[in-house]
């Protein structure tokens, strides 16, 4: 793949099925997880869903092939009036990275964002991604905040 695409954002639809999977198993693997089948099969439901609550999804290609995903919702805030957008999953193949396609999905979900009135777009990554953090560093702003979750 050149180091310039012509790459095609556009939402998920139910025929991305089989690539989708395959991009977000890519994507748990980096991350060293593993979710169980149900968990695929309700997650692609969600981002086909049309709750308020379901998050969407989104597809990258390069000439018709699916190099990459990303997943965002919408939620309220309490220091807002407006609603929030958390971008959750993003993902570009190997072979993809460098030419531009993590910021077409990026700058995609910042588009529906401003479509739905959601002001902020924010997302986390683990400190040792460090190839995609040079993307984050030019197209966002690093924060201080610290994530916690329930053991």
């Amino acid at each position: 793949m050149s180091d310039k695409t012509n790459t095609t954002v556009r939402p998920l639809r139910a025929e991305d099925r089989p690539a989708w999977a395959a991009l977000w198993r890519a994507y748990l693997d980096f991350y060293q997880s593993e979710v169980p089948d149900d968990v695929y099969d309700t997650t692609f439901a969600r981002l086909l869903g049309d709750d308020p609550y379901d998050p969407s999804g989104l597809i990258a290609e390069v000439d018709g092939t699916p190099v990459g995903l990303v997943h965002y919702l919408f939620h309220r805030h309490c220091w807002k009036v407006e609603n929030v957008c958390y971008l959750q999953d993003l993902y570009a193949s190997p072979a993809a990275r460098g030419t531009g396609v993590g910021r077409a999905l990026i700058e995609a979900v910042y588009a529906a964002a401003d479509d739905a009135g959601a002001p902020t777009v924010y997302w986390t990554t683990q400190d040792f991604n460090e190839t995609a953090r040079l993307l984050y560093d030019r197209v966002g702003k690093l924060t201080p905040f610290i994530k916690y979750q329930r053991p």
